[in-house]
């Protein structure tokens, strides 16, 4: 399946449009890697553990985007958006939302 953010793929034309596709998960942070993240935001640099966090929840929405255009008969997504928020009474949950066009190329 191709994914772009484009609205069009160049030397592919759209064939058929099969409708707005949606992904989106919610992920909690723990305990250990909120205090890993404080330490490094006391000493500066990159926090890794909320990178890879932030990598697991988005390819868990992208994946779930893709099955759903899939069931539709898509091959392709396009224009598609990212959304990233921080959710919860205490902001600990982090949302990864993504939405695109499911079409055929």
């Amino acid at each position: 399946m191709i994914l772009t953010t484009t609205p069009a793929i160049e030397g592919h034309p759209v064939q058929e449009y099969k409708g707005v596709v949606t992904g989106e998960t919610i992920i909690g942070a723990n305990v250990l890697k909120d205090f890993m993240a404080s330490l490094t935001d006391f000493f500066g640099g990159r926090s890794g553990t909320y990178e890879k966090v932030l990598i697991q929840a988005k390819d868990s929405a992208m994946k779930e985007m893709m099955q759903r255009a899939q069931q539709l008969g898509a091959n392709a997504i396009v224009g598609i958006d990212l959304d990233y928020e921080t959710i919860g009474q205490t902001s600990s949950m982090l949302m990864v939302s993504c939405s695109g066009t499911a079409v055929v190329i």
